[in-house]
C-alpha cells in the first residue's frame, strides 16, 4: 500500500501534516503525519493537494485537432497538477449535441489521455430531446450560448429554446451552463465603436460590453426561478453582473485571465489576449477578486480555448477569441491569491472541490478516504516563469509567455499512479470509458 505523506497536506478541514494512504486506485485512509510504514514517499515541507478538476477545457478533438487534441491537453493538464478535465461541447466536430456525437467523441479519446476525462454536452436548437439520453450515457451537464459561439456547427439558443432545455433538465442535477452574453447591447456596442482602430484592445473591449453579460444574467435568474433547473455561469468576467448571481440560485465561474491581467495592460495588436467577454479593467479584476472572497462565485476554471497561431493574427475583431492556459491554472490563480490574503484551501476549494461538485464527480475533489488518489505535489514558494519550451498545449501561443509565477508542480499522481514527475508527463498512460467519465488505465 503506498504511503504519501507531507508536513503540509490540503485536507476538507484544513492544512496539516498527514499520511494518505493508497490502495490500489483510491484513498484508503489519511492518518497522522507519523503513522506510515518505512516505504512512505516524505514530500516534507511540499505542499500536497487534490489533483484538481478543471471543468472547462476545449480539446477540439475530433475535427479540429490541429488547434488542440486529447494527447496534448491532458498532457499539459498533467504537468499542472490537473488530475480531471471536463471538456465542452463545441469546437469538435462533431459537436456532442447528440447520443450518436458523445460516442464519437469517446471513441475518439481512446488511447489518447494523461488524466481522467469526462464530457459535456451541448444544448442548440431542436435537440433537447437528445438530452436525458445523454446523460443515460455519461454526459455530466450541457453547455449552450446566448450569443454567437463563434463556430457554424454550434448555433446560439433562443430564450424558448434555453427555457425548454432548463425544463428538461429540472430534477436531474445535471447543471445547464450558459455562455451568457446577449446579443442586443453587443450589436449596438459594435455599431458605436464602428471606425475605431481594430488593433487597439480598447475597440474591442467597448464592443461586448458588461451590460451584454448582466442581461443575460437577469434573464438566467429568471428562468432558474421559474424550472427549478440547476444553471451555471461559465468564465463570469462582468463584476456588476455579481449583485444578479447573488440574488439567485445561480452559481458561477471565472478565470485565471480574469484574475490576473487588467485591459489597461493589453498592448495593441497582441491578439493572444482575445477571448470572449473580453478581460475587463483593474477595477473590475478587484471586484471580481471580492466576489470570489464573499462566495459569489464560487469556482476558477480555465476556459482553455486554444487555436492555431494562424487563427490568431489579423487583428482584435477577426482573430480567434480563446486564451491558452491549461497548464499553468494553479500558479496563476496562486499567485494572484497570495497577494490578497487567500490561502491554498481557497485554491482547492475554487480549483476542486466546486468543479468536482458541478461536474457531479463524487470521487474527485478531495483528500479523504474512498475519493480517488489524485495529487498535486506543490512548491508554494517557488518561482517560474512560463516559457514555450516547459509548454505541453499543441501550440505555445499564450499571454502568460513571460509572466514569472509562483508555484511549481512537483508531482502529479492519478488514481495511484505518479503521471508527471515534474519534468515531462508520463507516457504509459490510455485512457478507456468507465461509465460516467473516461480513466486513464496503464498500458499492459
Amino acid at each position: 500500500m503506498p504511503v504519501l505523506r507531507s508536513k503540509r497536506v490540503v485536507l476538507p478541514e484544513g492544512i496539516s501534516p498527514a499520511s494518505i494512504h493508497v490502495e490500489g486506485e483510491r484513498i484508503e485512509r489519511v492518518s497522522r503525519w507519523d503513522d506510515a510504514p518505512s516505504t512512505v514517499t516524505d514530500y516534507g515541507d511540499l505542499v500536497i493537494l487534490p489533483g484538481l478538476v478543471d471543468s472547462h477545457v476545449h480539446v477540439n478533438e475530433p475535427g479540429r485537432t490541429d488547434w488542440e487534441g486529447f494527447e496534448t491537453a491532458t498532457k499539459a493538464a498533467a504537468a499542472g497538477g490537473i488530475t480531471t478535465i471536463v471538456d465542452m461541447p463545441l469546437n469538435s466536430i462533431p459537436p456532442t449535441t447528440t447520443v450518436k456525437h458523445l460516442l464519437v467523441k469517446r471513441q475518439a479519446l481512446e488511447g489518447k489521455c494523461h488524466v481522467d476525462v469526462a464530457l459535456w454536452g451541448g444544448v442548440v436548437p431542436g435537440n433537447t430531446s437528445e438530452l436525458r439520453p445523454m446523460l443515460e450515457e455519461g454526459a455530466r451537464g450541457f453547455k449552450c450560448f446566448l450569443v454567437d459561439s463563434g463556430v457554424e456547427e454550434f448555433p446560439s439558443v433562443s430564450e424558448k429554446e434555453l427555457r425548454e432545455a432548463a425544463e428538461t433538465l429540472s430534477g436531474t442535477g445535471a447543471p445547464l451552463l450558459v455562455h451568457a452574453e446577449m446579443p442586443g447591447p453587443i450589436i449596438a456596442a459594435g455599431a458605436a465603436t464602428a471606425g475605431a482602430d481594430p488593433t487597439d484592445y480598447r475597440s474591442y473591449l467597448h464592443s461586448r460590453p458588461a451590460q451584454a453579460e448582466d442581461e443575460a444574467i437577469e434573464l438566467l435568474r429568471r428562468v432558474a426561478k421559474e424550472t427549478g433547473a440547476d444553471i451555471h455561469v461559465v468564465h463570469l468576467s462582468s463584476s456588476s453582473a455579481l449583485p444578479i448571481v447573488a440574488d439567485s440560485k445561480l452559481t458561477a465561474e471565472t478565470t485565471p485571465h480574469y484574475l490576473h491581467f487588467v485591459a489597461e495592460q493589453i498592448p495593441a495588436g497582441r491578439y493572444e489576449f482575445k477571448c470572449a467577454p473580453p478581460i475587463r479593467e483593474h477595477a473590475n479584476r478587484e471586484r471580481l477578486w471580492q466576489g470570489l472572497r464573499d462566495g459569489i462565485i464560487t469556482s476558477i476554471v480555465s476556459d482553455h480555448s486554444p487555436c492555431t497561431p494562424e487563427l490568431k493574427r489579423g487583428h482584435f475583431h477577426s482573430a480567434w477569441g480563446g486564451i491558452s492556459s491549461l497548464q499553468f491554472v494553479l500558479p496563476i490563480i496562486w499567485t494572484e491569491a497570495r497577494n490578497r490574503g487567500f490561502t491554498l484551501q481557497d485554491v482547492v476549494r475554487w480549483t476542486s472541490e466546486a468543479t468536482a461538485r458541478l461536474a457531479r464527480l463524487k470521487k474527485k475533489g478531495a483528500i479523504e478516504a474512498g475519493r480517488d488518489a489524485d495529487f498535486a505535489v506543490f512548491a508554494p514558494d517557488e518561482r517560474f516563469v512560463v516559457d514555450g519550451s516547459i509548454i505541453e498545449h499543441r501550440h505555445k501561443v499564450t499571454p502568460y509567455r513571460g509572466e514569472e509565477l509562483f508555484g511549481v508542480v512537483k508531482e502529479t499522481w492519478l488514481r495511484g499512479e505518479r503521471v508527471f514527475d515534474g519534468v515531462r508527463p508520463s507516457n504509459r498512460w490510455f485512457s478507456t470509458y468507465r461509465g460516467v467519465f473516461c480513466g486513464a488505465t496503464p498500458k499492459r
